[in-house]
């Protein structure tokens, strides 16, 4: 747990396949990354998740666009900056389906200079569909060993702090057995977990969220851990992990660009000053930057 009465804000700004639409202006070029996270920062936000995307503005691998998209976000405020691990898709243009991108181009994420401060990595595979993000068409989304392992061993080797997607409790077993089998210590107070729910087919309800939080802290009592669900689900699985005592919620266009109302953001700095105004029903303020980044035990 954070010390004292605060909450980490995360805002994942644009995802590798959310688009403008209803008025929410999605941010991707590098510039326009930049600037969008000083807003979030300035509206409470300790940390953003970024996505690359190439100059015709679809979704990019490339290491070059990412160092660039870091710079930009320094020249503009001191927030956390973690890259996507997943990068995201491309469609064949002959077919039309997705192609997800190779193990050796996931990796080379984890060799960008200057470095990210923070990582990423799904817990399991899983069936990914979340048409609020733009994936419309459900689609294979393969985690192997291999990719999960390195970077497990990559990230904590730099002292860094690595972020588990869970949307499913098999992902948290899988993580128990390569904690047991020595890859990793389950006690070690930088585990991070983030429960979500509608990618795929789980079900953003509580009953599912609850189970899966449960387990995680279970398996991994020191854990940080946080949620944040797709959609329309966004605001009312923050305002459940928020009244659980998470440490950690996410908000950002990447999954939705709806507001608690219903209404559309305009801006992501919109939805983190909406997931500040719900932590403070509870009396929780948003963690500092200096605050998360000692939560997530980085260097000075």
């Amino acid at each position: 747990m954070l010390d004292g009465a605060k909450v980490i804000i995360s805002v994942a700004l644009n995802g590798g396949m959310q688009q403008d639409r209803d008025g929410a202006v999605v941010p991707k070029q590098p510039e326009e990354i930049g600037e969008a996270a000083a807003r979030c920062h300035e509206a409470g936000a300790a940390m953003v998740h970024v996505h690359a995307r190439g100059p015709d503005g679809k979704n990019s691998g490339d290491p070059a666009i990412y160092a660039e998209i870091i710079r930009q976000i320094r020249k503009r405020s001191p927030i956390l900056v973690q890259t996507t691990n997943g990068i995201g898709v491309r469609r064949d243009p002959a077919t039309g389906l997705y192609i997800w991108p190779t193990d050796t181009e996931r990796l080379g994420l984890l060799e960008i200079e200057p470095q990210q401060d923070l990582f990423g990595i799904a817990g399991g595979s899983a069936d990914f569909h979340n048409p609020e993000g733009g994936y419309p068409t459900e689609t294979p989304y393969v985690n192997s060993p291999e990719l999960l392992k390195r970077t497990i061993q990559a990230v904590y080797a730099k002292g860094s702090a690595l972020e588990y997607e869970i949307v499913e409790a098999s992902s948290l077993h899988r993580l128990m057995r390569y904690a047991n089998e020595g890859l990793f210590d389950k006690d070690r107070d930088n585990v991070w977990l983030l429960h979500g729910g509608g990618f795929g087919a789980t079900p953003p309800v509580a009953r599912n969220i609850i189970f899966n939080i449960d387990e995680g802290l279970r398996m991994f009592p020191r854990a940080i851990w946080g949620v944040t669900a797709t959609g329309r689900d966004m605001f009312r699985v923050v305002t459940l992990g928020l009244a659980m005592g998470c440490d950690l919620v996410r908000v950002g266009f990447e999954d939705g660009v709806h507001l608690p109302d219903g209404s559309v953001a305009r801006d992501n700095s919109e939805m983190v000053q909406a997931a500040a105004n719900i932590a403070a029903i509870f009396g929780l303020a948003p963690a500092s930057v200096e605050e998360a980044r000692a939560r997530f035990r980085l260097a000075a």
